[in-house]
C-alpha cells in the first residue's frame, strides 16, 4: 500500500526554488526518510542516484581527496549506473553521518554548484553529530524534519472520501454524524498503529494486529540496539530508564516529568544528557512549562518543569503494553493513560505544522493546567485536550479569565463548533489547525469590514 507523505510536496517546492540549498533531512528512525527521498527522486527527476555511506565505505575516500563539487561529481559518477546531470538528477546522500567530509561538502555544493539537487539524511543524525563533534554547515543547508505518518496522511490512505470531505470544508460547523463516526473509528485505529510506516501498512492492509504489534516491537528493539551502539556507555542505562519510564510518567494525573519515577533518589543533573540524547534522536518531545503566555513563549520557559511525550503514539502504546482492543473500545476505562494517549496523538498531529517548534504548557499550581500553548503568528493560543466527549473541567476557563486570549482551542471527541473565540474541534482534526485558523481569521476580518460599513 502506498501512503502519500506530505513531505514530498515540500521536496517539490524545494526543487523549483530559485535560491535552493541542499536538504539535510532529520527524523527518528523508521519514519520513512529513505523511502521519501527515493520516491521523490523517481517521480520528479529523470535520474536518481543514491550513495549510502554506511554500505559503500569506499565513498569516503572520494570526499577525503577533494572539496571541489565538479571533481566530486566526476568521482561519484563511477559509483552509480545513472548520469549525474544538473537539474535532471537527484543525488541522495544516505547515512551521511558516517562521512563527515561528505557532510561538509554540502557547503561547497551550495556555494559553488547550487545547480545540483542534493538531499542528505542519516540515522540518529543529531546524536552522531554531537558524539563525533561533527560540523554541520549551518546556513548552507536547509534542515527539514521528517515526522511519523500523521493522522491526516493516515486518513487519506484509509478513508479517502472522509479525507476529501474534511479538505473541502470552507467553514467551521457541526459535521454530519456519519463523518464524526468515521473520524472517531479511524482515529482510534491510528492510535493503535501510530505513524511508523511499517505498522501503518500492516494495519491498513489488514494483516492482523499480530503484524502491527510485531512491527512496533521490532522498532522498539531497534531503538534499544541504538542505545548500545550510539550512546556513551555510562549513559546507556539512563537512556533506557527514561525511555521505559514514559508510560509511568504519563499515567500520572499531573504529567510533569518526575525524576524519582525513574529511580529513587534520581537527580536532574544525572539524567539531563540522557534526555538530550533521546531528543536528538527524535524519540521524545519535551514540552516545557511557561510562567505566562508572553511573546515570545520561549522567553517564559521554565527549564526545570516539563512533560515528556513519545514521538509516536503507537510506540508509546506498545511500550506501555496497552492492548489494541482497549484503545479501539470507546468506553474502555484506562484512567489517566487514556488522557496521555490523547495528548500524545494531538501533539504528534501538530508538530509538522509548528515549524519544528515544540509547544509549551501552562499550569496554575493546584488549580488548572492547559495541556499545550502554541505561538501562532503573534497569537498565544491555549489548547485543551480531552480523551473522549467529557469536556468538564475549568482549566481553560481559569486561563481565559487570567489572560483573555483572542483564540482558544479544545480537542476532544465532540463535534466541531466555534463560539466566541473558542474552537471546539474533534481531536482527529488537530492536524488541520492551519486550515481552521485561516477560516477563523477570514470570518473575523469579514466581521470587522461589516462593522466599518
Amino acid at each position: 500500500m502506498r501512503i502519500e507523505r506530505d513531505i514530498i510536496n515540500q521536496f517539490k517546492a524545494w526543487k523549483e526554488a530559485p535560491d535552493r540549498k541542499p536538504i539535510l533531512l532529520r527524523g527518528a528512525r523508521q519514519t520513512g526518510k529513505t523511502w521519501a527521498m527515493e520516491t521523490f527522486g523517481k517521480e520528479c527527476f529523470k535520474y536518481c542516484v543514491k550513495f549510502d555511506f554506511d554500505r559503500q565505505h569506499e565513498l569516503k575516500s572520494v570526499f577525503q581527496t577533494t572539496k571541489d563539487p565538479e571533481r566530486l561529481i566526476k568521482e561519484l559518477t563511477l559509483y552509480c549506473d545513472q548520469p549525474i546531470v544538473a537539474g535532471e538528477t537527484l543525488m541522495i546522500f544516505d547515512e551521511i553521518q558516517e562521512c563527515e567530509e561528505a557532510l561538509n561538502s554540502l557547503k561547497y555544493f551550495r556555494e559553488d554548484a547550487p545547480q545540483y539537487h542534493i538531499i542528505a539524511a542519516g540515522s540518529l543524525l543529531g546524536v552522531a553529530v554531537k558524539k563525533r563533534r561533527m560540523t554541520v554547515p549551518v546556513g548552507k543547508v536547509r534542515i527539514i524534519n521528517m515526522y511519523p505518518i500523521t493522522f491526516r496522511e493516515f486518513l487519506k490512505a484509509s478513508d479517502s472520501r472522509t479525507y476529501d470531505y474534511i479538505e473541502s470544508l470552507d467553514g467551521i460547523h457541526h459535521l454530519p454524524e456519519i463523518i464524526m463516526n468515521k473520524l472517531r473509528t479511524e482515529y482510534r485505529r491510528y492510535q493503535v498503529s501510530g505513524g511508523m510506516p511499517e505498522a501503518v501498512v500492516a494495519l491498513l492492509e489488514n494483516k492482523g494486529i499480530g503484524e502491527v504489534e510485531a512491527a512496533l516491537q521490532g522498532i522498539l528493539d531497534l531503538y534499544e540496539l541504538d542505545f548500545a551502539k550510539y550512546a556513551e556507555p555510562r549513559e546507556i542505562p539512563r537512556i533506557h530508564a527514561i525511555w521505559h519510564s514514559l508510560p509511568a510518567q504519563l499515567s500520572k494525573e499531573n504529567r510533569k516529568f518526575i525524576y524519582k519515577v525513574i529511580k529513587s533518589g534520581a537527580r536532574s543533573k544525572d539524567y539531563e544528557d540522557a534526555l538530550m540524547w533521546l531528543e536528538d534522536a527524535g524519540m521524545i518531545y519535551r514540552v516545557f512549562s511557561i510562567s505566562k503566555p508572553g511573546m515570545p513563549l520561549s522567553a517564559y520557559e521554565e527549564m526545570d518543569s516539563f512533560k515528556v511525550y513519545a514521538c509516536d503514539c503507537g510506540l508509546l502504546r506498545r511500550l506501555a503494553h496497552l492492548p489494541a482492543t482497549v484503545v479501539t473500545n470507546p468506553i474502555a476505562n484506562y484512567t489517566e493513560f487514556k488522557g496521555a494517549m490523547a495528548e500524545n496523538a494531538v501533539l504528534q498531529s501538530m508538530m509538522p505544522l509548528m515549524d519544528d517548534q515544540v509547544p509549551y504548557y501552562w499550569t496554575s499550581p493546584g488549580t488548572a493546567e492547559v495541556e499545550f500553548v502554541i505561538q501562532w503568528g503573534d497569537e498565544m493560543i491555549p489548547i485543551e485536550v480531552k480523551a473522549e466527549k467529557n469536556i468538564s473541567g475549568n482549566s481553560l476557563s481559569v486561563y481565559t479569565k487570567k489572560y483573555a486570549p483572542h483564540y482558544r482551542m479544545r480537542f476532544s471527541m465532540q463535534n466541531m463548533q466555534y463560539n466566541n473565540g473558542l474552537l471546539s474541534s474533534p481531536a482527529p482534526l488537530a492536524g488541520w489547525i492551519d486550515k481552521w485558523m485561516t477560516i477563523i481569521n477570514l470570518v473575523l476580518l469579514q466581521v470587522v469590514q461589516d462593522e466599518r460599513i
